[in-house]
């Protein structure tokens, strides 16, 4: 009750001499410090244990401990999230983006460090999985815990989880513009002063924090050597549809996969199916073994070649065809590989996965074109424009993929590039799937949260929270005098006829019957069977906000009965409906 007492008071305090602008720039600070310290957290951490694992065990990519690594961390990850946690933590950036749809952005607690130790186990042993998608997580929760603790409102509240997860990404990018873009596009945050200043605070000051702790020794970098040539362009808008329809492939199968392992119910099958699928495939291509950074380097420093190293198909691939088909192979693959840890059980996004085949995408391109005589192509600058074409693709944020590269190569000298291979990626693959790979399932759910006013509203609103019930009940055998009595103690004007199972038969509605409701001679001889009307359309309780409004506008009807596997539930008003909506509107704008 004390700590109660000091905390009124502080909170007293900072509303009587912090205006509220100023405090949220204050709390975005806060929020940056936070989500900076937990990128270094999660990046030094990975990099430790596959430092560990390397050193105290002494494998090597050939070896059979390379194959069984990612099994073993799949099977600690699984025993951490069942007896510890106790929750699902998978899919983080579609955990926020349901937080926001659907719970006034409130994140468990537990997500402020639980994603960050499973995706820590899956990838220090070898996952196939990126560290970012868990670390956006934690910086949405830190930033939703802050925002909850300190009694902010859903607006408020929402832009500190938006600055947490931008702040998560300058962090462990170093990409401060990067990752407010990423709030703003993949998260769909609204664009405007009151948010954009925050989230710049947020992720300079992650990226600070990161780069005073850390320096770039963990870090995927790249210092741009080659500028680009005009008369590449059109092989880059070539490269822009074929990493568009690899992001369809992206996309696809790994929905396609992970759906087939969550039809495994038994959890220990279902681990060791995954865990030996994936072992075989790293066993195989060694370059799947973890985040992959590590072959983007290769390849972007002219040393493609050495992705081969270890691999027991290396004695093989001694010919230019053969060294194209182990690409394309790794492309195919890397996806699989990505799907099956997930699916599996392991904790982890598809972040670095994404950049990962986009750039052997864009190296296998311009290898692929440099074949042709006459025709020489930067294998560097495609590899990077790759990397931003896919993730354009399989995140539908084109924005986010061109500001990530330009800032992690330091400069922008390859931005007209990565502008015409991320739109050209982004609209080949709208052909095929408007929704992105974080939005599909929520989308499908009429969950997804947009930048449209209206549509956010409606998704923010639940609508059985206004189903009305005070509605007196009529049975078919009354007669119109017992109905004239309930009707003068109701203060409604409809009344629902049911039968003894609570099936609703009818509707009675006073305007139907005010002519005869004083005609005392058919008070026994009329029954309210002879007077009940069926609705033209009933509500269920599956029913999303915007069928409900579909309903009332095809029926220009006031009142909607609401029905539960045939049995009435009560009456949904339209004008409570409006009342709602504009209470929802003021909180979100």
């Amino acid at each position: 009750m004390q700590t109660r007492g000091i905390l009124r008071k502080i909170f007293v305090w900072r509303a009587r001499h912090i205006p509220p602008r100023q405090f949220l720039l204050i709390t975005s600070l806060v929020v940056g410090v936070l989500s900076g310290l937990a990128a270094v957290l999660l990046k030094t951490s990975i990099h430790y244990l596959l430092q560990l694992l390397n050193t105290s065990v002494e494998i090597n990519k050939s070896s059979l401990l390379y194959f069984a690594l990612p099994l073993l961390g799949i099977i600690l990850t699984a025993l951490f999230v069942r007896f510890f946690v106790k929750d699902n933590i998978s899919h983080g950036v579609s955990r926020i983006l349901y937080a926001i749809s659907k719970k006034n952005s409130l994140l468990k607690f537990h997500n402020n460090y639980s994603s960050m130790a499973a995706s820590s186990l899956t990838i220090g042993f070898g996952g196939s999985v990126g560290a970012e998608a868990p670390i956006v997580l934690t910086g949405a929760s830190l930033g939703s815990s802050l925002g909850k603790w300190l009694r902010l409102n859903y607006r408020d509240r929402t832009l500190l989880l938006g600055c947490g997860a931008a702040g998560a990404i300058a962090g462990i990018f170093q990409a401060p513009i990067a990752g407010v873009v990423f709030t703003l596009e993949v998260l769909m945050l609204d664009l405007s002063l009151s948010s954009l200043v925050p989230l710049l605070i947020s992720s300079v000051t992650a990226t600070i924090v990161a780069f005073f702790l850390m320096g770039k020794s963990f870090l995927f970098s790249f210092v741009l050597k080659e500028t680009y040539a005009m008369i590449d362009i059109p092989f880059y808008i070539l490269l822009g549809v074929f990493t568009g329809l690899i992001s369809y492939y992206f996309t696809r199968i790994t929905n396609t996969i992970e759906a087939g392992f969550a039809s495994i119910k038994v959890n220990g099958l279902k681990i060791m199916t995954g865990g030996i699928i994936l072992g075989i495939m790293i066993f195989i291509f060694p370059a799947l073994y973890g985040e992959g950074y590590e072959t983007i380097s290769f390849l972007l420093n002219g040393e493609g070649n050495r992705i081969l190293e270890n691999s027991v198909l290396f004695s093989f691939v001694d010919q230019y065809a053969l060294f194209l088909l182990y690409l394309a192979l790794l492309i195919i693959f890397k996806v699989i590989a990505m799907a099956t840890t997930t699916g599996a059980g392991g904790v982890g996004g598809i972040f670095a996965p994404s950049l990962f085949t986009g750039g052997v995408a864009g190296f296998f391109f311009s290898s692929l074109i440099n074949g042709i005589p006459g025709v020489s192509l930067s294998s560097s600058n495609f590899t990077l424009a790759g990397m931003a074409g896919l993730m354009a693709g399989v995140m539908h944020a084109p924005l986010t993929g061109i500001f990530l590269i330009a800032e992690i190569t330091g400069g922008y000298g390859l931005l007209i590039p990565l502008i015409i291979t991320s739109t050209i990626s982004y609209l080949t693959i709208m052909y095929f799937e408007p929704h992105s790979i974080y939005t599909k399932r929520l989308a499908k759910r009429g969950e997804l949260i947009t930048h449209d006013k209206d549509k956010a509203v409606l998704t923010l609103m639940n609508w059985k929270k206004y189903i009305e019930k005070d509605f007196s009940i009529l049975h078919p055998e009354e007669s119109l005098g017992q109905l004239v009595k309930k009707v003068s103690k109701s203060k409604r004007n409809i009344f629902p006829v049911l039968d003894d199972h609570k099936t609703i038969l009818g509707i009675v509605s006073l305007d139907n019957i005010r002519e005869i409701m004083f005609q005392h001679e058919l008070y026994e001889s009329t029954l309210v069977r002879d007077l009940m009307v069926m609705p033209r359309v009933f509500v269920y309780p599956d029913d999303r906000m915007e069928t409900v409004l579909d309903k009332f506008r095809e029926t220009i009807a006031w009142n909607l009965p609401v029905v539960d596997s045939g049995k009435y539930v009560g009456f949904i008003s339209k004008s409570r409906i409006f009342a709602a909506y504009r209470k929802v509107l003021v909180d979100v704008t």
